[in-house]
């Protein structure tokens, strides 16, 4: 009866649009263990929402793990306990996801590894940049190649800390991934390029002030700003208010501000600032997660 425990994740981190992403410590936990029927509880976040038949997509991961394995499939249990807010753009789909893969995998007795893991968890999701660091914790990048990813883990500096304005109202990622341009102008990209390359290298030296300033993004940012109202002025008012740097949470509409340690005083004038537009909003602080999903408790043999 495995007990897994998986981050939420922030994705893009401004410049590095589905390659880049990094795990933060508020946490789902998933319950899993064989049983005569499907049965699957939900509560805390997304509990009213989130579908309890096989649509689930915990249970479509799990699925995909005894396939995978080439196991038989049988019918599971899962209990689902959310912090993560839904649709928000804090991984919640990701830690779902990557909940239901990595307690069938420990259910199986762990016959896939973490790099077929993150392949599998890609494959299901469509893009990297989520599933990467809730598997792996840390900040991760990734890239695919054909059918597989390739990924590397970095420790994000330390004294890092985030400042999470989240938005009471969802927006769905095929929605914000529907305002973007099919193509982009060769300067844009270049920008981006250039900004994903520092920003690596800041991250590999402990450099938070450089890390900030390669925050800037050209590629989806601007085309996802009406999605959000009030996101061009909390921006701005958390980087008056310190923070190093300011982004949008993976698709939105929830807005991220990195900063040197704690600061409260980012937190406030957001909220003020989406109170103007007439946006209710939860700040949360978080710190970066250094360890990816785990299983924290495992009470019976595997199957």
């Amino acid at each position: 009866m495995p007990l897994v425990r998986v981050p939420a994740t922030t994705a893009n981190l401004g410049p590095g649009f589905d390659t880049l992403g990094m795990a933060l410590d508020l946490y789902d936990e998933l319950l899993i263990e064989a049983s005569a029927d499907l049965e699957i509880t939900v509560t805390g976040e997304g509990e009213a929402t989130i579908p309890r038949g096989p649509e689930n997509i915990a249970y479509r991961a799990a699925m995909a793990v005894f396939a995978r394995a080439g196991r038989p499939e049988v019918n599971l249990k899962i209990a689902m306990h959310n912090s993560i807010p839904v649709a928000r753009g804090l991984g919640s789909s990701a830690a779902a996801l990557v909940g239901g893969l990595v307690g069938a995998n420990a259910l199986l007795g762990a016959p896939l590894s973490r790099e077929e893991l993150v392949n599998l968890a890609t494959h299901l999701e469509g893009h990297p940049d989520n599933v990467a660091p809730a598997i792996l914790g840390g900040l991760v990048v990734a890239a695919r190649d054909g059918d597989r990813v390739y990924c590397r883990r970095l420790e994000p500096p330390a004294g890092l800390m985030t400042v999470v304005a989240i938005p009471q109202f969802t927006l769905s990622t095929k929605v914000s991934r529907g305002v973007l341009p099919a193509r982009v102008a060769l300067t844009d990209a270049v920008f981006n390029l250039s900004r994903v390359g520092l920003l690596l290298a800041a991250v590999q030296a402990g450099d938070l002030e450089l890390m900030g300033r390669m925050m800037e993004d050209k590629l989806h940012q601007p085309y996802r700003l009406p999605l959000v109202p009030g996101m061009g002025e909390v921006f701005a008012a958390a980087r008056e208010a310190g923070a190093l740097a300011v982004a949008l949470s993976g698709s939105g509409p929830s807005v991220i501000a990195f900063c040197r340690g704690r600061k409260p005083e980012v937190g406030r004038v957001m909220a003020a600032a989406f109170a103007r537009h007439g946006v209710a909003c939860t700040i949360k602080e978080l710190a970066p997660c250094y360890q990816g999903a785990i299983v924290i408790e495992n009470t019976s043999n595997s199957i």
